[in-house]
C-alpha cells in the first residue's frame, strides 16, 4: 500500500510528463493480457512514447487545474495513458497502428489531448491523418526554394532567347 507521499510523488511525476507532452491519449485496455501490454509498451517506447497505467484518481489529480483537465470525462474503467514525445503527429500514427492490431474492444482509444484541445477518439484519429513534421518541413523547403528558382528562370530567359536567336541566325547564314 502506497503512502500519501508516494502517491503525491507519482501524481507530480505524471503531471510533469503530461505538461511537456503535445499529445496524450487515454486508452481502454480491458481484456488485454500482460504479454500484450508489454508488447504495446515496447512498441510505443521504440517510437519515443510512454505508456503508463495509473489509477483514475491519480490521473484526475495530475490533470486537475491544467489545460488537460477535461480529460477527466474519459477516466472510467481501466485506463492507460499514452504520452507522446516531441512529434505528436508521429505519436498519433503510432497509437492508431497499435490499436489497429487489437481489432475489437481490447485496446481502444477513449480520448486525448492535442494542441490545446481535449479530443474524442475520432478526432484523435484524424490527427494521425495530418502530415508528419518531416513532410511539413520538406513542403516548406520546396516552397522556399521555388521562388528563387522562378526568378533565376526569368533572369536566364532573355540570355537563352538571345543565344537561340543567334543560333537561328547562324543556321540561316550557313544555309545561304
Amino acid at each position: 500500500m502506497a503512502t500519501r507521499a508516494e502517491k503525491q510523488a507519482r501524481v507530480d511525476a505524471l503531471r510533469e510528463q503530461l505538461a511537456e507532452a503535445p499529445l496524450v491519449a487515454l486508452v481502454d485496455y480491458k481484456t488485454i493480457t500482460v504479454e500484450q501490454v508489454n508488447s504495446v509498451r515496447r512498441t510505443l517506447e521504440a517510437k519515443g512514447l510512454t505508456y503508463r497505467v495509473e489509477k483514475n484518481t491519480l490521473i484526475n489529480l495530475a490533470v486537475k487545474d491544467t489545460d488537460k483537465a477535461d480529460l477527466n470525462k474519459y477516466l472510467s474503467g481501466m485506463v492507460g495513458v499514452v504520452i507522446s514525445g516531441d512529434d505528436a503527429i508521429d505519436a498519433a500514427k503510432t497509437i492508431r497502428s497499435v490499436t489497429a492490431e487489437f481489432k475489437g474492444s481490447t485496446f481502444v482509444v477513449k480520448g486525448g489531448y492535442f494542441d490545446g484541445d481535449v479530443l474524442d477518439a475520432k478526432q484523435l484519429d484524424k490527427v494521425a491523418d495530418l502530415p508528419s513534421k518531416e513532410e511539413l518541413l520538406t513542403t516548406l523547403l520546396r516552397t522556399i526554394q521555388e521562388g528563387p528558382r522562378q526568378v533565376i528562370g526569368v533572369i536566364q530567359g532573355p540570355a537563352r532567347d538571345l543565344v537561340n536567336l543567334l543560333k537561328n541566325y547562324e543556321n540561316k547564314l550557313s544555309e545561304e
